[in-house]
């Protein structure tokens, strides 16, 4: 069984050498659970949403979930990353309104990113930050800077301190029983969605603020969340330590985890 198909087809050299040369397109990626997916009413939008303003084209549900079921054949548990891309689309010829092509690689779930996290806060923006596009040299190389550093991640933030985002997951932060999630450029989270809509069913509440890195010591605990992670504590932003609190992460993954898995 291939675990790499294009529009449910095996990739042709024309398709390889386009996608090694020209980095635009979007993706969803996430945890498929006894062949069903939390959220995945969520990940389709996405894709439909960024097809319209990447290719001028939604890409469609119907078409989306054969290509899904498709690539995971007879297997029930499997991590999908789902990418549109166009070979008409490119540097010099930039206009072209088209229907992107699918592309779906299968692989093994993959572990969360850690148990904990001590995270570096430094200044970015990423470019059309609500879209989850595949322009990823500016975060792997935030990382990468932040481990030389000393720290695990890195935390996004703009020239004033306004803190957005992780490099691959959101954040949020602890006050009491109530999860604030900062206001600022980001892409919103479809982990952070989950948990939001389970707060209620494990006694949290939420709001949302903007949040700089002056306003840490407001906070109790910070955690972030993505579709690998639903819950990881963030010991440490920068010089700043958070007390740990396990009890509400827990019931922060047990938010994320109210959320069944929809058959695809």
């Amino acid at each position: 069984m291939t675990d790499f198909l294009i529009d449910g087809l095996p990739p042709t050299e024309a398709d390889l050498r386009y996608l090694a040369i020209v980095n635009y397109g979007a993706y969803t990626s996430f945890r498929i659970e006894d062949a069903g997916v939390r959220g995945l009413e969520l990940h389709l939008a996405r894709l439909d949403a960024s097809a319209i303003e990447l290719f001028g084209e939604p890409v469609g549900e119907d078409r989306l979930r054969d290509l899904m079921g498709l690539a995971l054949g007879d297997r029930r548990d499997a991590w999908l990353r789902v990418s549109l891309f166009s070979p008409y689309i490119r540097a010099r010829l930039p206009s072209d309104r088209v229907l992107p092509k699918v592309m779906t690689v299968i692989a093994p779930p993959p572990p969360p990113l850690a148990d904990s996290v001590l995270v570096q806060p430094q200044t970015y923006v990423r470019d059309t930050a609500h879209l989850k596009h595949t322009a990823t040299f500016p975060l792997i190389h935030a990382r990468r800077v932040a481990r030389e550093a000393g720290f695990d991640d890195a935390l996004f933030t703009d020239a004033d301190g306004l803190i957005s985002e992780g490099s691959l997951w959101n954040i949020g932060f602890l006050t009491g029983d109530t999860v604030v999630w900062p206001q600022a450029p980001m892409l919103e989270g479809i982990a952070q969605a989950l948990i939001s809509r389970g707060l209620a069913a494990v006694g949290l509440t939420e709001r949302h603020a903007p949040v700089h890195l002056i306003d840490l010591a407001a906070f109790d605990a910070a955690f972030l969340c993505n579709s690998a992670t639903p819950a990881c504590p963030i010991t440490a932003i920068g010089d700043h330590v958070f007390g740990a609190a396990p009890e509400r992460i827990d019931r922060l993954a047990r938010a994320w985890s109210s959320n069944t898995p929809q058959p695809i």
